[in-house]
């Protein structure tokens, strides 16, 4: 896992303790998400070379 997925990771974590209501902590899951999804797709493209 990269450093960043994993901080993002650690990010959510720690969000999830605090039991806020703020309007971010959807937003940093969202994005958090979406990161992940987007490391994904280019590690399976980069994998898939006889596409």
């Amino acid at each position: 896992m990269s450093p960043f997925a994993s901080s993002a990771v650690l990010l959510l974590a720690e969000s999830s303790e605090q039991h806020s209501n703020d309007q971010t902590t959807p937003i940093l899951a969202g994005a958090g998400a979406f990161v992940v999804l987007l490391l994904l797709l280019f590690i399976t493209t980069r994998f898939n070379r006889d596409r």
